[in-house]
């Protein structure tokens, strides 16, 4: 039977099945801890500064005219991409947060660029896989260079604390990704100011 409609009920997805209701019992949403006020603030202020940069970073846009400018959904695909070989789109949803109707925007956008290709899956031919072309590699790796070139100006060329801030970014970055998988329930999505 197909569903009637989905109904969102005091955060719980209820899908209605021909009058018999099934629904899906969101798993239990961990409390944050309480921070003290001044760790609140430090963890604030690297929050910021990370939204910050990566707009400073976006903003300058790239010397090289052979690079490719990106929206930062298409980053994240092509960066999943490249870390992952091809996968399946609906793989690629679930490691990026896209919705399936914004992934389609992305992929198709992409495609266009010439960026990446999808393919039959080996395995079952009704499905595709999509993967990054040559093209969607060297562009990558280019606006990663530049990347590279524009952050480092800007601390100038300071790498005493390089590892340090790198690690703890990948440790936060992995934190978010695992509570985003974890945590089903929805979310006002946040614009970012």
């Amino acid at each position: 039977m197909s569903p009637e409609r989905v109904c969102d009920y005091n955060y719980v997805r209820t899908t209605i099945y021909a009058g018999n209701v099934t629904d899906k019992t969101p798993r239990p949403r961990r409390r944050p801890r309480r921070l003290s006020a001044a760790d609140e603030r430090r963890w604030t202020e690297l929050a910021d500064l990370a939204l910050v940069i990566s707009r400073e970073i976006q903003y300058r846009g790239y010397t090289d005219e052979r690079a490719l400018s990106l929206t930062p959904s298409e980053g994240m695909v092509m960066r999943h991409l490249l870390q992952s070989g091809p996968v399946a789109p609906n793989e690629i949803a679930a490691a990026t947060g896209l919705q399936r109707t914004n992934l389609s925007t992305t992929l198709r956008g992409l495609e266009q660029e010439g960026l990446i290709q999808r393919a039959a899956n080996p395995s079952d031919g009704r499905r595709v896989t999509v993967s990054a072309t040559d093209r969607g590699r060297s562009n990558y790796a280019l606006v990663r260079h530049e990347w590279a070139a524009e952050v480092a100006e800007a601390a100038g060329h300071d790498t005493r604390h390089l590892d340090a801030a790198v690690a703890l970014l990948s440790e936060v970055k992995d934190g978010l990704v695992r509570a985003r998988t974890q945590d089903q329930s929805p979310r006002r999505r946040a614009r970012l100011p």
